[in-house]
């Protein structure tokens, strides 16, 4: 039981835990001091001077965020001088900042425009030499506009403390401190894997993903091509917060109606490609562990893990099924399957992704995956980018009638929509890997141990006598801790699955911004968009991928079985271990 004290805030007593910061000891009473650059996720930086208190007895004011409270502390958060000091903070950020909060991306959703308006600033009172630095657009993915950045630090700690990477750092001093990957490299040569967690906790829009939306109004409005769209599970999962919907409300028929509203001429189902997976890297697991082939088979449907694996973890490259993404593997069966399917030629088709994940953006550009030289997905929108789309489309969502997924790639089994939260892609494997290889049906087939936002999961089962040793971890520094353990105990583990996101897909660097009374990471959230597909997979009436009707139709009529010949051509690729120069947008190598 932890230590109470008593401390006055705005001279009333009140007794809280001890050990908090003054910051954290007022969000519990109810009293909410601005803040810029403190997350509660990411380790303290104490930089942006918009969190100061007064402490009696204190000569200068103190960053809320990082100063503890002590006992008998008299603390003032509203007085008249320190509204006027908060106020001045913000104004010199303001002066530093660009004038274009009407045409900027962030325009209602932007934590310093919010700042701003809650301080009473009507007009800008300082004037001065700006910063200037040209954006990065060389990323197929993530974008980087210095001139936005007000240095608050937080993309610096999530990409070092969280994902591990350490692709950012601020460089320089003082007016001509910046944020950039190291030597100010564009970001399709550093070590970024375009996992989005930069653009997830910039306050402004000094980080974000590559935009595609005109482009694909324009494509929409092309009567000459066929235009096919697929979703990824966890879209479904938090579409509804970009219209102020409470997290952890589905809207999967909704969505469908509304890609058809759009100009779409037909709709499918990532999670059917979910099934599809499953059949094939629970094939493969089975044929690795039968075969004594390279273990622990490690999954490969996450982007941004894919190009973190390639870069810093050559090593277990080996380890890594060869099994294509769901969204790359829908992209194949498009072009291949479905135009044979409708007599359609495969380089007349548009074929679109909309995404949770920004990395999405660069595997469609990887030349790995392409099939007879085409890319499989032509163009990849996020959840934020069809939010914007569909109001900009004057679409009715919250009312629109839901309809149903077409035909042949539109029907799933509840295996397939877990697949967008962590633990979700091996939950589904074991469900189908266990019936194949056992001759048994798996009875007890919600895997509990593997839920959850803990950052490592274990687990086992016994299969026919063999006990299978599983693990679980989201997060790319998770994944660093877990693949640290791999080295050294290279048996440990039979079968891992690794998503690059904090919580797993629903948790990408393309879904909706967090709203004014909520945080970026925020667990609390991720676990509502995961409860919004486990309650998917409960009222399916197909629970495992090998038991939907489309996919046994699928390798009937065209790949056989799986791991054949067709199957190795249009599901499966390679990698291999890379220089972190990656890909560029297709645009800019035309020029």
């Amino acid at each position: 039981m932890s230590e109470k004290i008593t401390i006055y805030i705005n001279d009333k007593p009140y007794e809280v835990d001890a050990g908090q910061t003054i910051m954290q000891a007022a969000d519990r009473l109810g009293f909410h001091i601005p803040r810029l650059c403190y997350h509660p996720k990411l380790s303290i930086e104490g930089a942006c001077r918009v969190c100061i208190v007064e402490v009696e007895g204190m000569r200068n004011y103190v960053a809320s965020c990082a100063f503890p409270i002590s006992k008998d502390m008299r603390i003032h958060t509203n007085t008249a001088v320190l509204r006027r000091a908060r106020r001045d903070i913000v104004e010199l950020i303001l002066d530093n900042h660009p004038d274009d909060c009407h045409t900027c991306d962030r325009d209602g959703n932007c934590e310093l425009q919010r700042l701003a308006h809650t301080m009473g600033l009507k007009k800008r009172h300082f004037e001065g030499e700006k910063k200037h630095y040209e954006k990065d657009i060389s990323s197929p993915a993530v974008l980087r506009d210095p001139d936005k950045c007000i240095l608050c630090g937080r993309c610096v700690r999530v990409c070092s403390e969280i994902q591990r990477v350490n692709c950012l750092r601020q460089a320089h001093r003082g007016f001509k401190t910046v944020v950039m990957p190291a030597y100010n490299m564009p970001f399709s040569e550093s070590v970024c894997t375009a996992c989005g967690q930069c653009i997830n906790v910039c306050p402004t829009a000094s980080f974000l993903e590559r935009n595609y939306t005109q482009e694909l109004f324009q494509r929409l409005n092309d009567p000459s091509t066929v235009k096919v769209v697929q979703f990824a599970p966890s879209v479904r999962a938090a579409i509804g917060e970009a219209f102020n919907v409470p997290a952890g409300t589905s809207f999967e028929g909704e969505l469908v109606a509304t890609f058809r509203r759009l100009g779409f001429d037909y709709v499918f189902d990532t999670q059917f490609s979910a099934d599809l997976t499953i059949m094939e890297e629970a094939s493969e697991f089975l044929e690795r562990l039968q075969s004594k082939g390279k273990l622990p088979m490690i999954t490969s449907c996450s982007s941004a893990w894919m190009k973190c694996v390639e870069q810093f973890y050559p090593d277990l490259l080996d380890n890594v099924s060869t099994c294509k993404s769901p969204m790359s593997m829908m992209g194949a069966m498009i072009k291949s399957y479905f135009a044979e399917k409708k007599k359609i030629d495969p380089r007349n088709i548009f074929s679109v992704a909309t995404m949770c994940c920004t990395a999405k953006k660069y595997e469609a550009e990887r030349p790995e995956l392409m099939v007879d030289g085409m890319h499989g997905v032509d163009l990849v929108v996020t959840t934020r980018e069809m939010g914007w789309m569909i109001k900009s489309a004057g679409i009715d969502f919250l009312n629109i009638k839901p309809e149903a997924p077409d035909h042949p790639l539109g029907l799933s089994s509840g295996a397939g929509a877990i697949f967008g939260t962590t633990g979700g892609v091996m939950e589904a494997a074991i469900r189908t890997a266990y019936e194949l290889y056992t001759g048994e049906t798996l009875i007890d087939i919600e895997l509990t141990g593997l839920r959850g936002m803990k950052g490592i999961k274990e687990g086992s089962l016994v299969m026919d006598g063999k006990e299978i040793r599983v693990a679980v971890a989201h997060g790319l520094g998770n994944t660093n801790e877990l693949l640290e353990i791999v080295r050294k105990e290279p048996d440990r583990y039979h079968f891992i699955e690794i998503m690059g996101c904090p919580g797993g897909c629903i948790g990408g660097g393309g879904q909706p911004y967090a709203g004014s009374n909520s945080i970026p990471l925020d667990e609390e959230i991720l676990e509502k968009r995961a409860q919004a597909l486990y309650g998917i997979d409960r009222k399916n009436t197909i629970r495992r991928s090998h038991e939907n009707p489309d996919i046994q139709r699928l390798y009937k009529e065209y790949l056989g079985r799986p791991l054949s010949a067709t199957s190795h051509k249009l599901l499966h690729t390679h990698y291999k271990a890379k220089l972190p120069i990656g890909i560029v947008p297709r645009e800019i190598q035309a020029r």
